[in-house]
């Protein structure tokens, strides 16, 4: 840049795309070393640039307000400047006032800011306070417990079968010994039979049959055994897998939005799908190898041990080094298998977002970059499982040379006790019989290791979940709401807070049974927060809201609910028939209250004209219907289960006017007679409120009518004014020419 000083250099900038008019204007906003510049990009030719020099004593303040985001620079006695931008650019608008301050700190701390800025963690590179400070973030991740003991914490989804599992193992104690019967009958046939026939004696046959009799009883008596121990297991390993599932989907549906709120779909959905399926195959398949696997090298240790201690001793000589091993490759194996873990996640928060989104993609025509952000998320999962397999891939060879050598120990130490004459030629066979099931099985052991890491890490992401606590939670005693519910909401003293931000502070209304209330106010005043209040999906930070006398906190939250009626401005229909989506809230319901419903959504009718009329299917999210008829099905699931108490959330916002007047003759049906509380953006729409209730940043600032709040003058008047000039802006802007040809 033309602007800068040979010595000067750009350290974060952002694109202001609004003026102070709030009109879509560019800019360019930079901070160096030495200055803050600002420029207009509409003037390319020559670019007026402001500047102001970075001084001690200067702050940079960022705040948003309706979707606007304003970044003010400020000295100690007035405001410098400010600048606007869309809330899409807020990153950026975070990043430029943190380097901003450390600026500003590096100015009024000089050289001793420095020498802390440059400490930091060499592997996250996060500021240090003191040199030789452990960072605090990787000495988390490095003391980690082992997630390898989330998988005794199964155990709670094992209990209910312990029996079954105790005759499981109980098999597989007898299928192993019986697999073990044939090299230890060897011996026999080498020394009674094979040997001395090498040496002029004939066979006998009834010894021969006995021997063979006895490997085929052992071969059938181990298939049978081994069927039986496999199928019972499996049994119970799906089992424990379902268990899982719809423990961990159930816990999911009690917890509160919030949670949800700060969670991908496609993490959530992989961790209940595919890390339970993940613990499953671990159950049924590798932990019965696993079971079977120490079985047989102890059992086979022992066998050896007690025909040969000395050859035992150097058959066993490999095994506390393979132990050693494991324990090694064990750590960096968990680790890595987390980590594809969260990368696998990315893959499914992008299938997450652009298959139930295909139709906006494709309206912008970004299936390129979509195309391309799965292809950066697939490059990613492809590095990092590229690092463990380099891993597994030296480690499993390892694991085999270790075994082909201690194999050639035993040959050679095997031989010279056979010259030596201290055993027979029959037990080094047994042996070697022995040594290749023991080393084998060793081999099978060390293998498990990646998925018994691949199913520890899927077990710690479920309890994840199940370890999350609602912060909407269940009372222990709830109370039982009065029948016949009467509706009459008490908020007192309300407050709520997303982390430090107060959205409610100090709210008081009384609502009273079958009374209309009309929430209005610019975006951001927490009207709609202040309905998610009383449906209780948060809670209050402070104060109460009551239900006819009693706390909503201290009522079942399932029998509250049922006596509410929800209609979003973005009505949700699920994968089914119509008929299936209008009886959601209650399922029980006779076709004839389906039909009775919809006649009073006034959804009847186009929902005859539909090829199978109520059977006809609707698609995910109410593909196939327009937003009008969506939102006519959301009312008759409304009206279907007859509430006292019914929240609309600019139910009538998103549709045309000929659609809105349907809506609004259905609604007219759906309010009669309950607590109603509208949230409309049309002022006009609330006609029908018995009382119009105005909030300003989470404060009710007036209540009353409409005609009473007009002649005030005050909050009210000037929303009412300004969509008043804005409708007529619109109008003049649709139709130029209607004054005059009037």
């Amino acid at each position: 840049m033309a602007q800068l000083s040979p010595q000067e250099n750009v350290l974060a900038c952002l694109e202001v795309d609004l003026d102070a008019q709030l009109r879509f204007a560019s800019g360019l906003l930079i901070v160096t070393d030495q200055r803050l510049l600002f420029a207009e990009k509409s003037s390319k030719s020559n670019p007026n640039w402001q500047e102001w020099a970075l001084a001690a004593g200067q702050e940079m303040r960022l705040s948003d307000h309706a979707g606007v985001g304003t970044l003010s620079l400020l000295n100690p006695s007035q405001r410098l400047a400010s600048w606007r931008f869309t809330l899409a650019h807020n990153v950026q608008a975070m990043r430029l006032q943190e380097t901003f301050a450390e600026q500003i700190e590096r100015l009024s701390q000089g050289a001793s800011f420095q020498s802390k800025l440059a400490l930091r963690c060499p592997q996250c590179k996060l500021p240090l306070e003191n040199p030789g400070d452990e960072c605090p973030v990787c000495r988390r991740e490095d003391h980690a417990p082992l997630s390898t003991w989330g998988l005794f914490r199964l155990w709670r989804f094992a209990r209910p079968y312990q029996w079954r599992l105790l005759a499981g193992f109980l098999l597989t104690l007898a299928s192993t010994a019986a697999t073990l019967v044939p090299p230890y009958m060897t011996m026999p046939l080498m020394d009674e039979i094979l040997i001395p026939f090498q040496n002029g004696k004939p066979i006998d046959a009834m010894l021969v049959t006995l021997y063979l009799g006895g490997l085929l009883g052992a071969a059938l008596l181990a298939w049978c055994l081994g069927w039986a121990k496999t199928y019972i297991l499996a049994l119970v390993s799906e089992r424990i897998g379902a268990d899982l599932r719809t423990t961990a989907y159930e816990h999911l549906m009690r917890l509160s939005l919030e949670y949800f709120g700060g969670r991908r779909t496609g993490d959530l959905m992989n961790r209940i799908g595919a890390e339970t399926d993940r613990i499953c195959v671990f159950l049924s398949l590798h932990l019965l190898d696993f079971a079977t696997d120490v079985l047989m090298i102890a059992m086979t240790a022992a066998i050896l041990i007690s025909i040969d201690p000395h050859l035992a001793f150097a058959t066993l000589l490999p095994l506390p080094f393979i132990v050693w091993l494991i324990h090694v490759v064990r750590d960096r194996l968990r680790t890595g298998f987390e980590k594809i873990d969260r990368v696998w996640s990315e893959l499914t928060n992008v299938l997450a977002d652009t298959i139930p989104g295909i139709r906006v993609v494709k309206a912008f025509a970004q299936e390129r970059r979509e195309a391309t952000r799965f292809k950066d998320a697939n490059k990613h999962n492809l590095a990092v499982n590229d690092r463990i397999n380099f891993i597994w891939s030296l480690f499993s060879p390892t694991v085999t040379l270790m075994t082909e050598v201690g194999l050639l120990v035993v040959w050679g130490f095997g031989i010279w006790l056979v010259s030596q004459h201290q055993i027979t030629v029959g037990v080094l066979t047994a042996f070697l019989a022995y040594i290749g099931r023991f080393y084998t099985r060793l081999d099978s052991m060390s293998r498990i290791v990646s998925h018994t890491q691949k199913a520890a890490a899927g077990a710690k992401r479920i309890f994840e979940i199940l370890d999350h606590v609602s912060s909407v939670p269940e009372t222990k005693q709830p109370q039982k709401l009065p029948a016949p519910l009467q509706g009459r909401i008490d908020i007192q003293d309300a407050g709520f807070r997303y982390g430090n931000r107060a959205v409610i502070r100090g709210l008081n209304l009384t609502i009273q049974p079958g009374e209309m209330i009309g929430l209005v106010g610019q975006s951001g005043s927490g009207k709609s927060t202040l309905v998610n209040l009383i449906c209780r999906f948060y809670d209050l930070s402070e104060g109460a809201i009551k239900v006819d006398g009693m706390d909503i906190r201290n009522i079942a939250l399932s029998d509250y609910r049922s006596h509410i009626g929800l209609v979003l401005q973005e009505p949700f229909l699920f994968f089914g028939t119509i008929a299936d989506n209008i009886a959601y809230g209650k399922p029980d319901a006779t076709r004839e209250d389906i039909v009775a419903a919809a006649r009073a959504a006034h959804a009847h009718e186009f929902i005859l004209r539909l090829p199978q009329g109520y059977d006809s299917l609707v698609g995910e999210r109410g593909q196939g219907l327009s937003g009008g008829e969506r939102q006519r099905i959301s009312i008759a699931r409304a009206l279907l289960i007859n509430p006292r108490i019914l929240i609309l959330d600019e139910a009538t916002a998103s549709v045309d006017t000929e659609t809105e007047q349907e809506i609004q003759k259905a609604l007219d049906n759906l309010v009669q007679g309950r607590t109603t509380i509208a949230i409309a953006h049309r002022l006009s729409t609330l006609h029908q409120a018995d009382r119009l209730v105005v909030m300003e940043q989470g404060v009710l600032v007036e209540e009353g009518h409409h005609d009473v709040l007009m002649a005030k003058r005050g909050a009210y008047w000037r929303l009412y004014e300004a969509q008043a000039k804005g409708a007529e802006a619109e109008r003049k802007l649709i139709s130029p020419n209607a004054e005059d040809a009037a």
